[in-house]
């Protein structure tokens, strides 16, 4: 079975897949042929949601090709339950996000995951359970395009514990909530978080 892409480009996604998704809204088919990223992202008005793809019988080669001319950052975040059965969310930059953040030097994806969770919220982790999924999303950084690989873990922590959000990361607020009670979240998150509420059962 071929590896499919779904990479967000603000809120604009951009499938690399061997069939069209299943969806309501109408995609726009991509040639890779003279395609250049970094005029493409110019070209997105601000504020819109449209879905393009690049129809292919070998995603990973076509992934592979797109990705040579940027630069590749790893990062790693969690999904994380209480023993009440709640699920930690942060309020960062005016949204609602998961705790994540970069891989550094001598650390592996899972351990990333960890420390992030732990540091951005002031818990400890007692368990990481199985990688949910990984999200793909591009945004420029000086002259290069940057696509941001993240790895999502399923995490469960003892108790529920007071969490600390780290004001120093941006992160203005840090809650539990329970899976009936994630409205506000939902109206106002990313696309790709969407995706991993989705991978882990929530949505």
């Amino acid at each position: 079975m071929a590896q499919n892409y779904r990479i967000y480009i603000n809120d604009n996604t951009l499938f690399i897949s061997d069939v069209l998704p299943e969806q309501k809204e109408k995609i726009q088919q991509l040639e890779l042929q003279d395609f250049d990223l970094q005029i493409f992202y110019k070209k997105l008005k601000n504020g819109s949601k449209k879905s393009y793809i690049f129809l292919t019988k070998n995603p990973k080669e076509t992934f592979k090709k797109l990705k040579k001319d940027c630069t590749i950052i790893k990062a790693a975040g969690g999904l994380v339950e209480s023993a009440n059965g709640n699920y930690l969310f942060i309020f960062r930059n005016k949204k609602w996000d998961l705790p994540k953040g970069k891989l550094e030097d001598g650390e592996n994806m899972k351990e990333t995951a960890v420390r992030e969770v732990e540091e951005e919220c002031g818990i400890k982790v007692a368990k990481r359970e199985e990688k949910l999924c990984k999200t793909y999303h591009v945004y420029p950084m000086g002259s290069k395009m940057v696509i941001k690989k993240t790895n999502w873990y399923k995490m469960k922590v003892k108790g529920e514990p007071k969490l600390i959000p780290q004001k120093e990361e941006g992160i203005d607020e840090a809650v539990w909530l329970d899976k009936n009670h994630i409205g506000p979240v939902i109206k106002n998150t990313f696309p790709s978080i969407m995706d991993v509420l989705k991978a882990g059962g929530i949505l």
